[in-house]
């Protein structure tokens, strides 16, 4: 910078010193906290972790490995002391797998949606009553702050159920995310919540891995980043830079597999 454009400069802020401090001066790029996922080869993939403060969708087909990353996750948010809830639209949450995978469980709110008076339970066939339960819960959660991570399981439903969701909806949950720094872990067989989610994870359908050829062993899972809003998590550019898509691989042993 010329001496003459700087002294202009210095002029400038210094009258304007008072209003608008800095004037001249961009702002700098926000840091975004990254939170680990406990599997090393999905933090390799995602650069440390999952975003904080943002919506991450988890999208596959059945036993394709979200359940599974979505434990691990919660592993480590409650292991570190931070309380996480689990919005349980379809009433598919195995506490015993969960505490298997390291979850503490007095750590987790566990919101079973479709209750009515005493115990019964809404018929699976008429899911829009749990959806909309699991929608009020998750919007007062949000609200309300106090999680560090919060899942939303409706994962079992047909695709056609969340897609219908408004897209107001996850918009809002998008800002309460970020206003209280809550992950949002969405579980879905299909995106629904488009540019609202920060991260979009697809997983593919799990192979089973085999130490014999009739022992199971294992099984192997892999997902790919199909959409990311920022190429670096950890940082907030000024503008979105091209999106592509990586992938990952990862083995979760049998419970039953080897010595105990």
């Amino acid at each position: 910078m010329k001496p003459a454009a700087a002294a202009l400069r210095l002029q400038i802020e210094s009258a304007l010193a008072d209003r608008i401090p800095s004037a001249l001066t961009p702002a700098q790029r926000a840091i975004r906290p990254i939170a680990s996922t406990g599997v090393a080869e999905v933090d390799t993939l995602l650069a440390g972790g999952l975003p904080v403060g943002t919506i991450t969708e988890m999208t596959g087909p059945e036993s394709s490995g979200r359940t599974s990353l979505a434990y691990s996750f919660l592993a480590k948010t409650t292991h570190a002391g931070n309380v996480a809830a689990w919005i349980d639209v379809t009433d598919a949450l195995d506490p015993e797998s969960a505490a298997a995978a390291g979850v503490e469980l007095s750590q987790l709110l566990w919101v079973r949606c479709g209750t009515v008076a005493g115990h019964a339970r809404v018929h699976r066939s008429k899911p829009w009553p749990r959806i909309e339960q699991g929608l009020r819960v998750a919007d007062l959660l949000l609200q309300a702050g106090g999680f560090r991570a919060i899942v939303l399981d409706m994962a079992s439903l047909d695709p056609e159920y969340p897609s219908r969701v408004p897209l107001a909806t996850w918009f809002r949950y998008r800002a309460a995310a970020e206003r209280t720094q809550t992950c949002l872990l969405l579980l879905t067989q299909h995106p629904c919540a488009k540019s609202s989610a920060d991260l979009l994870l697809r997983f593919r359908s799990a192979s089973a891995r085999n130490s014999e050829a009739t022992v199971f062993a294992g099984v192997e899972y892999a997902l790919e980043v199909e959409r990311r809003r920022f190429t670096d998590p950890s940082v907030i550019p000024m503008r979105k830079p091209p999106q592509s898509a990586h992938m990952a691989e990862w083995r979760s042993r049998a419970a039953w597999a080897g010595p105990r």
